[in-house]
């Protein structure tokens, strides 16, 4: 069920969103080669604890739902990792690395979801071209999160746009709707047809997400029952933000 936040509770849900883009801010001025990812996701527990929030991803999910708990706060993908990549300190960052990082923060009882990627150091002209074209897919998308329209209008607009410069993106995971849940609906798949799905509203809050990858689309998990790697190798990319739909033109909470 589609859920409508009052304007009570799209404030305490600001909250939550301003410190995820706080948190990307602190994790950011440590990517450099030499660094490990957990010490990148002890900087990144640590602030948000420091805040009186809770760091949402880690124990995720209910241990009723049979999968693994996510051991720790960020998400940290390298290179040909998609998504959902665990930190560790056997794994050092290098020079020209591609780096996703996807945070959730908690408080007040709402969520704030947000996934950044970025480059560690100098990198080729084709990597660039990646990031920065998964993060457009992002604008090009909630240039339609509009009251009145539709989900598929984000989702097409997603799809159409990375297609066309070149780059596919992965149908087996989407964005979604966010609030007192981390995962809400409705889902928000970044390919499809415009006119479609739900009518979007004044006051739903969605987590809008393009994960782009170089090569083909097709995808594998690890055997950690998170990490998901492109099939062919090619390095993959990851831009979300946390908006809020009005009456006129979507927020964007997470920025």
């Amino acid at each position: 069920m589609v859920t409508i936040k009052s304007k009570r509770e799209i404030e305490l849900m600001k909250e939550a969103c301003k410190i995820a883009s706080q948190t990307q801010k602190e994790v950011e001025k440590l990517i450099k080669p030499g660094i490990s990812t957990i010490e990148l996701d002890k900087v990144a527990e640590h602030f948000i604890k420091s805040q009186n929030a809770i760091p949402a991803q880690k124990n995720y999910p209910h241990p009723e739902s049979g999968m693994p708990p996510f051991p720790a706060t960020l998400c940290i993908s390298i290179n040909d990792v998609v998504i959902h990549g665990i930190p560790s300190k056997k794994i050092i960052l290098k020079e020209g690395d591609i780096v996703s990082i996807d945070l959730v923060v908690l408080k007040n009882g709402f969520h704030g979801d947000c996934a950044r990627t970025y480059i560690v150091g100098k990198t080729t002209k084709e990597k660039q071209k990646l990031v920065d074209i998964t993060q457009q897919a992002f604008f090009e998308g909630i240039k339609y999160a509009k009251k009145g329209n539709r989900i598929g209008d984000i989702s097409s607009a997603i799809g159409n746009f990375v297609n066309k410069n070149g780059f596919s993106v992965i149908k087996e995971f989407q964005g979604h709707g966010i609030g007192r849940q981390m995962h809400e609906d409705p889902g928000i798949p970044n390919y499809g047809k415009p006119g479609k799905g739900i009518r979007l509203e004044a006051g739903m809050t969605l987590a809008v997400e393009p994960m782009v990858v170089y090569g083909k689309p097709d995808i594998c998990e690890l055997e950690d029952g998170w990490t998901i790697i492109t099939e062919d190798g090619t390095p993959a990319a990851h831009y979300e933000n946390t908006i809020l739909i009005t009456e006129k033109e979507p927020e964007i909470l997470t920025i």
